[in-house]
């Protein structure tokens, strides 16, 4: 390598942008030598660092440096520079105090300083707590600030983050400063979840600083982010001590900042479902006369076509979603358990213009979208498994549930619903009740992820969605119009696998210690079944749709007998199994007195159910419309594993830019 005639130093192959080269400075591997270390690094110069700080940072140089030290070495051979280009980062995010001489040039320079050290914060953190340590809480605290030192460092640290995430230096600070800071904080949260260094933002409240930020800007990705991040530190050992952030979402009452959240979820949703709709698109074609000339080959007006995957390729794509960004729905599951403001703004806000989704259409698109393919992985399972407990709150509250089922003009909104599997539920353009799209997003979720492994939890969800539901139109006797006979169907095809595959279930869920989720679902499917029978009338808008559930129990007869048998419900107390049962029998009985002449048509059966009306005594259990409220408790195992796979997303966020 020949040397330079100006510097006489050896000259790179390529060119070296100098942040590189302070990089390589930093990190050089002088044979170990710690009388070297203590008296020659550049490291212990003020200029070093001076420098180090005003130049932009290089994100893929850091990354390529950092990634291939193993833990050991970065623990041993490397702690002394990573605790230096930590604690300097720290440093440098300080704002200077402001003079009577400061100009609006040394502001901006000083937001540079900020940026450029929250810009190397990110890349390093990601890099350093991304390692597997073999005593992660104790060797994160050496490589970072050693455990002499960690209070004192981090109490800094967290500070000044709050300090940038607020608007500091009298609220002059840029909101692109801000997001950055709010991006460190996350890679920090993510990156070290399960040590004791989440306990510094516990100390140190962000909550207020993160509100101010979303007040503060109006774009989506800017309120996205840093609600995401109190989605984490509200799930931070939430079930093992009182967590503030738990006690800030119950008592926040900025409706304008709530507002902007939702709106911001309902963006993400959208996004989100996209990616969905980009893997395969799902809506019904309507006649168009670009279609028709297409269709016999006279133009090829559709030059951007999307691409069309195969079966294999797809499954593998719809398996990986929903994308990283669905970590904000932790979030909202949190707002909306905590806050009685948050859900009524959730399920009323309009939207902003005409032919816009409201946000809560956008959030129950992108659900029917994730329960459709929830069996594909345990990760979008959980997810689904989240989005139906914010539905379950919203179904809960009275007021929330007669707003969904409100029939009014201002009240009914478009939703799009997965139509990516068969069979498929028909397609109702426009608006619509929003409980009548609750209604078939449940329906599609019992249709689609019946397997032998049968997620007994999801199915719970599901149906105890649909009991409350139709327990509310009872009481209140609303009757919309709807295709019930499509819910009565998937509600019987349920029975009918439950009890093709009762062996298989029981083998897997009574090993598993689930026995007591599978007799909660056998209940529901039940309950529901035996309410439609004996209060109908209330709820269902025809005689026609009331005499098709007859005729549906009618024609499963004795399959309700053997599901009955198989399971042993006649034993228990909490189902009305006897109902179904007794109906069917008083029909069939019917039915065989009637006639010894050929096969009855449907028309003559139907006939049949009319008249048996009047001989007909339906003794149903008191309380079919009754059911428990939602205890986040019960969900404690559920909640601590979507909370480490939204931690896994928000790394994938933070660590994915370059």
């Amino acid at each position: 390598m020949e040397q330079s005639p100006l510097t006489q130093q050896p000259r790179p192959e390529a060119f070296q942008a100098k942040i590189v080269q302070l990089y390589h400075e930093l990190f050089k591997d002088h044979d170990h030598d710690e009388e070297y270390l203590d008296h020659h690094s550049p490291t212990q110069t003020e200029g070093f660092w001076t420098e180090f700080f005003i130049l932009k940072p290089s994100r893929p140089a850091l990354r390529q440096i950092l990634d291939p030290i193993s833990p050991s070495d970065l623990l041993h051979l490397y702690s002394s520079q990573t605790r230096q280009l930590f604690s300097r980062a720290v440093s440098a995010l300080k704002p200077t105090r402001p003079s009577s001489s400061s100009t609006a040039a040394s502001s901006s320079q000083s937001q540079n300083k900020q940026a450029n050290a929250l810009d190397t914060l990110s890349v390093f953190l990601v890099s350093v707590l991304g390692k597997k340590y073999t005593n992660p809480s104790s060797d994160i605290i050496e490589v970072l600030a050693g455990l002499d030192s960690v209070d004192h460092v981090f109490g800094e640290f967290v500070g000044a983050l709050d300090g940038i995430v607020r608007g500091g230096n009298g609220g002059a600070t840029s909101i692109e400063v801000r997001r950055k800071a709010v991006e460190v904080a996350m890679a920090v949260t993510a990156g070290a979840w399960g040590t004791g260094l989440g306990s510094y933002f516990i100390q140190r409240d962000m909550f207020p600083a993160l509100m101010k930020l979303i007040q503060d800007t109006e774009t989506t990705q800017d309120i996205v982010l840093p609600f995401t991040l109190v989605g984490l530190l509200a799930n931070y050992n939430k079930f093992e001590f009182q967590n503030p952030y738990q006690m800030r979402l119950n008592d926040f009452v900025n409706e304008q900042t709530i507002q902007k959240i939702i709106r911001a979820v309902g963006q993400a949703c959208l996004t989100l479902r996209g990616q969905y709709v980009a893997v395969q698109e799902d809506l019904p074609e309507g006649w168009s006369i670009a279609g028709t000339l297409s269709m016999i080959g006279l133009v090829r007006l559709n030059k951007h076509k999307k691409p069309v995957y195969d079966a294999e390729t797809q499954k593998r794509m719809f398996a990986a979603l929903p994308g990283k960004e669905a970590a904000v729905l932790l979030a909202t599951y949190d707002f909306t358990h905590a806050n009685k403001l948050f859900c009524h703004n959730l399920v009323t806000l309009p939207p902003l213009a005409k032919g816009d989704e409201p946000p809560f259409s956008s959030f129950l698109s992108l659900t029917s979208y994730m329960l459709q393919h929830a069996h594909l992985s345990q990760r979008t399972t959980l997810y689904s498994h989240l989005n139906l407990m914010i539905i379950r709150l919203l179904i809960e509250d009275p007021v929330l549930c007669k707003r969904l089922c409100s029939s009014e003009p201002d009240h009914k909104h478009p939703v799009r619903l997965c139509r990516q599997r068969s069979p498929y539920l028909p397609h109702v353009p426009g608006d619509r009740v929003l409980a009548t799209a609750v209604l078939d997003t449940m329906i599609d979720a019992v249709n689609h992820n019946l397997r032998r492994r049968l997620d007994v939890g999801l199915y719970t969800l599901c149906v105890g969605i649909l009991l409350r539901l139709i327990s509310y139109m009872s009481r209140s006797r609303t009757r919309l119009e709807y295709h019930w006979h499509e819910l009565f169907r998937s509600l019987l095809s349920l029975i009918r696998f439950l009890t093709t595959y009762a062996s298989d279930l029981k083998t897997l869920l009574v090993g598993g210690g689930q026995q007591g989720q599978l007799d909660t679902l056998l209940d529901l499917v039940v309950n529901t079944l035996a309410l439609g029978l004996s209060s109908g009338e209330s709820f269902l808008p025809t005689s026609a749709a009331y005499d098709d559930l007859f005729y549906k129990i009618v024609e499963v007869g004795d399959v309700l007998v053997k599901f009955r048998d198989v399971y042993g419900l006649k034993k228990r107390q909490s189902n009305s199994i006897d109902t179904l049962v007794n109906v069917s029998a008083h029909y069939k009985e019917m039915l065989a007195s009637g006639v010894n002449k050929e096969k009855l048509t449907s028309v003559q059966v139907a006939e049949v159910i009319k008249q048996g009306y009047e001989t007909l005594s339906i003794q149903a259990k008191e309380g079919l419309d009754s059911w428990e409220r939602f205890r986040e408790a019960d969900e404690r195992g559920l909640l601590k594993k979507m909370a480490r796979e939204a931690v896994g997303d928000v790394r994938g966020l933070v660590g994915g830019g370059e």
